[in-house]
C-alpha cells in the first residue's frame, strides 16, 4: 500500500456472489477481512464457498493445504457495524439500490475510524449520492470488481468529486497487492465498462428487433473474436438482473429493445441457472443450444411493436455494435471519465472479452483511422438517426488526422 495508507484490516458488507469474490481476493493477498451481512445464514453459505473454494486449489496442486488454512483464518464473521470500528477499509458489496447503499454508509460513518477508507462496488451508481450522506466524502470512492470478483482481472476505481488523491493512490496501490488491472474513471452512469456496454448491448437487441436472431448475432461477434456474444454473456451473469434492476428504479421497462428480455423473464428464463435463457442448456451443462422458441419469440416481439424483419447481415451486426463501443468510448475520454484511450481498451480486455489480438475499441478504431469511423458513423446516421451522431471529439480528430491515443486527460 502507500506508505501513507497502512492497510491492516479489511472488511466486507454483504455475503452475496460479488462479496464472497471480494473476500476471496483480499484473504489471498495476505489481508484480514471482517465479513458483514445482515442475514447469518448467507454469511454461513458465503463461508462454505470460499472454503471449498480454497479445497478445490489444494485438490488442483495450486495451494498447499497450509495456506488455505492460512487464508480461512484471515476471514472472521461479525454481527454488527460496531465490530468494523478499528478497519481500515470498508468495501460494500450489497445488491444495486441506491437508498441501501446510502444506508449502509451512514451507518459505516457513525463507527468507522478516521481515516478509513469507505468503498462501495457499485456497477453504475452515483459516488457522489453514495459519499454525500456521509461527513467525509473525501474518503468514499467506487471499487467496482467484475464477477466473479477472485478470477476477473479488472478492477474499476471511481473517483467521487470529492475523493482525496491519497485515497485514490491507496485504492490503486490495493489494486496492485490484489494483482488486479486497475483502471481509475470518473462518475458517471456506467463508469467506463458498463457505460459503454449499454450502447453495445441496445444495438444487439435492436438488431434482433430488426431482423437478427441471437444466434446470429453472438455468431457474428464471436468470429470477431469476442469471448462471447451479448446474448449469451446475458445468460452467463443472468437475464433478471436488469430486468429486476428496472422493476426497482420503476424505470425502463417500457423500452422496445428491452422487450424481448422481458418476456423471457417473463416465462423464467432467466439464463444459464434456469438451464434456460436466450439459449437452452442440458442439465449441468454449459453448452448454450440454439432455441427455435426463443427465435419464435423473437419475431412474435418484432411483430407487435411493428418492426419490418429483414435480412441482417454479419458486417452490418459487426459494425453497429463495435461502433456503438468507439463513439461512446470517445465520449468518455471527450469528459474525462477515462483518462486516455489506453484505459478504456484495458477495461474492455480485461473485463468485457474484447478480443486481445484487436488491441481494445479505441486501439483497433485507431487502426482503421478516426476518419474512416467517421464517414461510417455519419452513414448509420442517416440510415439508423440522431443516436448515431458521431462525438464531437471524433469530428475533431478526424480533421487534425489525429488518433484516440493521442488524447491525453481530455486534451488533444
Amino acid at each position: 500500500m502507500s506508505a501513507a495508507f497502512n492497510l491492516q484490516q479489511a472488511a466486507v458488507i454483504g455475503a452475496g456472489t460479488m462479496g464472497r469474490g471480494i473476500v476471496i481476493s483480499l484473504a489471498n493477498a495476505g489481508i484480514p477481512v471482517l465479513w458483514l451481512d445482515n442475514n447469518p445464514q448467507m454469511l454461513e453459505q458465503g463461508l462454505k464457498m470460499i472454503e471449498d473454494t480454497w479445497a478445490q486449489n489444494v485438490a488442483k496442486g495450486r495451494i498447499e493445504q497450509g495456506e488455505a488454512s492460512l487464508r480461512l483464518a484471515r476471514v472472521q464473521t461479525v454481527a454488527d457495524y460496531a465490530a468494523l470500528a478499528q478497519a481500515d477499509l470498508v468495501i460494500e458489496a450489497v445488491y444495486e439500490n441506491l437508498e441501501l447503499k446510502q444506508k449502509i454508509f451512514r451507518a459505516l460513518d457513525e463507527v468507522l475510524k478516521p481515516g478509513a477508507i469507505l468503498a462501495s462496488n457499485t456497477s453504475a451508481l452515483d459516488i457522489d449520492a453514495i459519499a454525500a450522506v456521509t461527513r467525509r466524502p473525501e474518503s468514499v470512492l467506487g471499487l467496482h470488481f467484475f464477477s466473479p470478483a477472485h478470477i476477473m482481472k479488472l478492477l474499476e476505481i471511481v473517483r467521487g468529486a470529492k475523493t482525496a488523491p491519497a485515497v485514490l493512490e491507496a485504492a490503486l496501490a490495493l489494486g496492485q497487492r490484489i494483482g488486479k488491472v486497475s483502471v481509475v474513471a470518473g462518475n458517471c452512469d456506467g463508469f467506463i465498462g458498463n457505460r459503454m456496454l449499454h450502447t453495445y448491448v441496445k444495438e444487439a437487441r435492436m438488431l434482433l428487433l430488426e431482423g437478427a436472431l441471437p444466434a446470429q448475432v453472438d455468431g457474428a461477434l464471436q468470429q470477431f473474436g469476442f469471448a462471447m456474444g451479448p446474448f449469451r454473456m446475458y445468460d452467463v451473469v443472468g437475464i433478471d438482473l436488469e430486468w429486476r434492476a428496472r422493476e426497482l428504479a420503476g424505470k425502463g421497462q417500457d423500452d422496445p429493445a428491452v422487450q424481448v428480455d422481458n418476456r423471457l423473464c417473463g416465462l423464467g428464463r432467466f439464463g444459464q441457472k434456469s438451464g434456460m435463457g436466450y439459449y437452452r442448456y442440458a442439465p449441468g451443462s454449459r453448452e448454450a443450444q440454439p432455441d427455435a422458441e426463443v427465435d419464435r419469440l423473437v419475431e412474435a416481439v418484432s411483430a407487435q411493436l411493428g418492426f419490418p424483419r429483414r435480412a441482417v447481415s454479419d458486417a452490418e451486426i459487426r459494425a453497429r455494435c463495435l461502433l456503438a463501443l468507439v463513439n461512446e468510448g470517445a465520449k468518455i475520454l471527450e469528459e474525462n471519465i477515462a483518462a486516455n484511450s489506453h484505459d478504456i481498451d484495458l477495461v474492455y480486455l480485461n473485463g468485457y472479452g474484447f478480443p486481445a489480438d484487436k488491441g481494445g475499441p479505441m486501439a483497433w478504431a485507431d487502426g482503421d483511422g478516426v476518419a474512416t469511423i467517421l464517414d461510417r458513423l455519419r452513414t448509420l446516421q442517416m440510415q439508423f438517426g440522431e443516436h448515431w451522431q458521431p462525438a464531437a471529439l471524433i469530428e475533431r480528430l478526424a480533421a487534425a488526422g489525429k488518433r484516440f491515443a493521442d488524447v491525453k486527460e481530455g486534451n488533444l
